[in-house]
């Protein structure tokens, strides 16, 4: 994927564009961008998205904005899975807060993107004070030379799929309805790196995930498996959180995979977490932390019948 930083340069050549923050890539982001790949390849332009970083609620209200389900890198993954060939990440700061409607669209959407089709999800808005909507986008095109599109909400079960209804199944530990809004396993991506070795004094060594998540959407023991180490995912078990036992203050990604021996310290992994085995919790001592953990990793291998 090929990824512009800004506005403030023109892209090579003419777009077709969705705009969105894309924050878990879920069923309905994936439904526009089937449509955006459509459209890119009936009008032969590149399929390329406009997303935000930070996220505006990041940058409105940092004390209540919600958790990130994805970092920026692994939406750029997913958005390239899903058909995306380019991508422009706008800084969210005051400046580009201030933009009125009318100059987003001459600035970013004419100038610096250059499109020629634009798709758009039912409940977009844009610009200073969020006044801008289809209509406005309808009326700029016939002026400016491009065309517009919305596309419907996607539901799964009666459900509206969007955002906040994956965190709410993450945070209730409903992994399964997670993955049914997805259209996959939540997961999370990260480099392994060295720890302080306590797993190996448990008897579970674990790989230990390098994290940007914070606040983080769940915590937990998980049942998880790991692709990078093969062709094969890997099953698991993890703990997503602070380590209370161990006095931990920063969120960490602990995998222990099962019947595996390998040095794999900077390897980037993928880890899917399918099935939630219990809260995070703090134990009164070290003995009793290391049989939870047995008990864990046993329930985790009855979930994958090893």
């Amino acid at each position: 994927m090929r990824v512009f930083r800004g506005h403030s340069r023109p892209v090579p050549s003419p777009v077709v564009l969705a705009i969105g923050n894309f924050d878990g890539v879920h069923l309905g982001h994936a439904a526009l961008l089937k449509q955006l790949a459509a459209a890119a390849a009936r009008l032969q332009l590149a399929p390329t998205v406009l997303t935000f970083e930070p996220h505006p609620r990041e940058f409105f209200a940092p004390e209540s904005a919600p958790a990130r389900l994805t970092t920026l890198r692994e939406k750029l993954e997913l958005l390239a899975d899903c058909g995306a060939s380019q991508a422009m990440i706008c800084p969210f700061n005051a400046a580009f807060a201030a933009l009125s409607a009318e100059e987003f669209i001459e600035q970013v959407l004419v100038r610096g993107l250059r499109i020629k089709h634009l798709i758009i999800g039912d409940d977009f808005r844009f610009g200073r004070g969020r006044s801008g909507d289809f209509a406005l986008l309808q009326a700029a095109g016939k002026q400016q030379g491009f065309t517009v599109e919305a596309m419907q909400s996607v539901t799964v079960d009666g459900e509206r799929v969007s955002s906040s209804g994956v965190r709410r199944a993450l945070a209730a530990g409903d992994m399964n309805h997670a993955a049914a809004l997805l259209g996959r396993p939540y997961m999370i991506d990260g480099s392994v790196r060295h720890g302080d070795k306590i797993g190996r004094q448990l008897g579970f060594a674990t790989a230990n995930i390098r994290i940007r998540h914070n606040p983080l959407p769940m915590t937990g023991v998980f049942a998880v498996e790991v692709a990078g180490l093969g062709e094969q995912r890997l099953p698991g078990v993890a703990n997503l959180g602070i380590r209370p036992t161990l006095g931990g203050t920063r969120p960490l990604l602990e995998v222990h995979l099962f019947d595996f021996d390998r040095d794999i310290y900077g390897t980037h992994l993928s880890v899917r977490f399918v099935h939630k085995l219990r809260n995070e919790q703090r134990f009164p001592n070290f003995d009793a932390l290391k049989a939870q953990i047995a008990a864990d990793a046993a329930a985790a291998r009855a979930f994958f019948k090893l």
